[in-house]
């Protein structure tokens, strides 16, 4: 495998970093995350210089780029401190072109264009979230039409998006393999309800609870197959944990590269503290990290690319990479002290942020559970 990028590749990633100093400075970014605001004008920036309309098809007036290329993107925009859970348009992408309808295509496509997201993901409940197969939500039929019923949380972005990809299930439905269903539910219609969650970090895009109390959706709102709910939760989670694990190498990366700046300059007995063996310990097992992040990313995006299943792969590299990030950020604080402890350095933006892909997307243990299992079955005969 040749992971050399090609003169595309280098010339779309010069471009975002000068977008990205242009219109995304620290200054902005600060600001946005203090006052928890949605960075409507860099993510209009984004659209307007065609990256959120990397990997839709041109007849939707996009520009069809490989897997590999979107992961190229996504740990750029993180390398340059800004937060990737911003970017998710792969993972939209990838979903509709799949499984949706010609006219849910159309839609999210349309919201890609403006650089906002057409949905959010209705999965996670009270009761289910690494136990998917504990979904309460309902849907079920009447004169016609389809009713939803039931609590989703933890659903990011859901008060700015005009959907929700929303599992719900059927009670009539005995075989479990055939129970869940998804569905596209907009987000305006009568019975849905939403209400903000305060949480640690991710301060531009919030998390919410949502309520569906008798929401009436019509049979076109139907995405996918009927019954075919797991298996295309499962094939979702394959981009999403990809897209979460390039962010994590490139936050990695940023923090990193702050990390090295200061120890260069921090003056401690005398001397720069990068002259000091335990500083330099910390950087070289900090670079072998991200070494390591950065081809495991780029291997699964490969595989995927060329349609080898990556279900292994991605989560494997979603556990290292979201364990690695943090360590490699943590040591980035500790390194910087106090400075780093402080809002007015990113590094501590960067850490409460990662924390969290620890856990989306599917958990350390999940992520695990499901790695172990397919090793395993290699080896079962």
């Amino acid at each position: 495998m040749d992971f050399r990028l090609s003169e595309e590749q280098e010339l779309l990633l010069e471009s975002l970093r000068e977008l990205i100093d242009r219109e995304c400075p620290e200054e902005y970014i600060r600001e946005h995350d203090e006052n928890h605001k949605y960075p409507s004008s860099f993510m209009q920036a984004l659209t307007d210089n065609g990256f959120n309309m990397l990997g839709i098809p041109e007849e939707y007036g996009g520009t069809e780029v490989d897997i590999l290329t979107l992961m190229l993107v996504a740990e750029e925009i993180a390398k340059q401190g800004v937060p990737t859970y911003l970017y998710g348009n792969a993972l939209a992408i990838d979903d509709m072109l799949t499984f949706g309808s010609e006219e849910q295509k159309a839609i999210t496509m349309e919201y890609a264009k403006k650089g906002d997201m057409a949905f959010c993901l209705g999965f996670t409940e009270p009761q289910a979230g690494s136990d998917s197969s504990a979904l309460a939500t309902t849907y079920t039929r009447k004169n016609g039409k389809v009713y939803i019923n039931g609590h989703k949380t933890f659903i990011t972005g859901a008060k700015r998006s005009p959907y929700m990809l929303c599992m719900a299930k059927n009670p009539e439905e005995t075989d479990k393999s055939k129970m869940f269903t998804m569905w596209f539910v907009p987000m305006d219609a009568p019975g849905v309800t939403i209400e903000p969650l305060p949480k640690l970090g991710m301060n531009m895009v919030e998390t919410c609870e949502v309520y569906l109390e008798n929401v009436e959706i019509e049979e076109k709102d139907l995405v996918g197959e009927e019954g075919k709910g797991f298996v295309q939760l499962m094939k979702n989670f394959e981009i999403e944990r990809l897209m979460l694990a390039a962010g994590c190498c490139g936050a990695a990366q940023c923090a990193f590269e702050d990390a090295a700046r200061y120890a260069n300059q921090r003056i401690q007995f005398g001397k720069p503290i990068g002259t000091f063996q335990l500083i330099q310990e910390k950087l070289t097992y900090m670079a072998i990290k991200i070494e390591n992040m950065r081809n495991m990313v780029y291997k699964t995006a490969w595989q995927k690319d060329n349609g080898i299943s990556v279900r292994l792969s991605s989560a494997l590299t979603k556990l290292y990479c979201a364990q690695s990030a943090f360590e490699v950020i943590d040591d980035a604080m500790q390194i910087l002290g106090g400075i780093g402890y402080t809002t007015d350095h990113r590094v501590s933006r960067l850490w409460r942020d990662i924390r969290s892909q620890r856990i989306a997307g599917g958990t350390d243990q999940i992520m695990v559970h499901i790695a172990g299992r397919a090793i395993l079955k290699q080896y079962a005969n």
